[in-house]
């Protein structure tokens, strides 16, 4: 799930993204402030907008809200409020964490690509890499299916080539640090970095 609210650029919205996937058809219901999206052939609802927002809690930041425990809780307020018959479920584990090349192996579908078997802790992903400094034993960041780049991508579950890449790994420039190399390649972590943690810029 991913939140975006700014007031001066859209207005007292609250827009809300439950998946990335795209679909054909959208219908939508209304409830008071709350408008569900949803698919028509389905009817999964894909995205929330909360109007007037303000009313039901505040948010000081322009662009992608941080989910906390407590927001989720003001966003489920607020469509009980106003009748909408939805409960959010939400991952509040951290998107950006680090993880551990275990091991690589050359893409069979192209001579650019390694597939990465990487630990972030609580399990291990198979990540496809086009990094040409990417290699096993590195602590590395790993973007997990559902972070959002500072660049507004939304990481989800791929297939590159054939094969399936589950969060990708990240260069300097991806995540937007001060003075990040020009040069490509991932940013690779002190072997002391811990494994699964959430990463956080010093």
């Amino acid at each position: 799930m991913n939140i975006f609210y700014n007031e001066i650029g859209v207005g007292d919205v609250l827009l809300v993204q439950l998946t990335p996937e795209k679909v054909e058809k959208v219908v939508t219901e209304t409830k008071g402030d709350v408008t569900l999206v949803k698919d028509a052939q389905s009817n999964q609802v894909l995205a929330i907008n909360v109007f007037n927002f303000s009313k039901y809690g505040k948010i000081e930041t322009k662009g992608n809200v941080e989910l906390t425990e407590e927001f989720v809780e003001k966003v489920q307020q607020a469509l009980n409020t106003n009748g909408a018959d939805f409960q959010l479920e939400v991952d509040l584990s951290p998107k950006f964490v680090v993880g551990h090349v275990e091991s690589l192996e050359q893409h069979p579908n192209a001579d650019k690509l390694k597939v990465c078997q990487v630990n972030v802790g609580e399990t291990t992903l198979q990540i496809v890499c086009g990094a040409p400094n990417v290699d096993a034993g590195q602590k590395v960041v790993v973007a997990k299916v559902g972070a959002v780049m500072p660049s507004g991508m939304v990481i989800k579950d791929a297939e590159l080539r054939g094969v399936a890449s589950s969060g990708m790994l990240c260069s300097a420039r991806e995540l937007a640090l001060p003075n990040a190399p020009e040069v490509k390649g991932i940013l690779v972590l002190d072997e002391n970095a811990e494994i699964g943690t959430a990463f956080v810029p010093v």
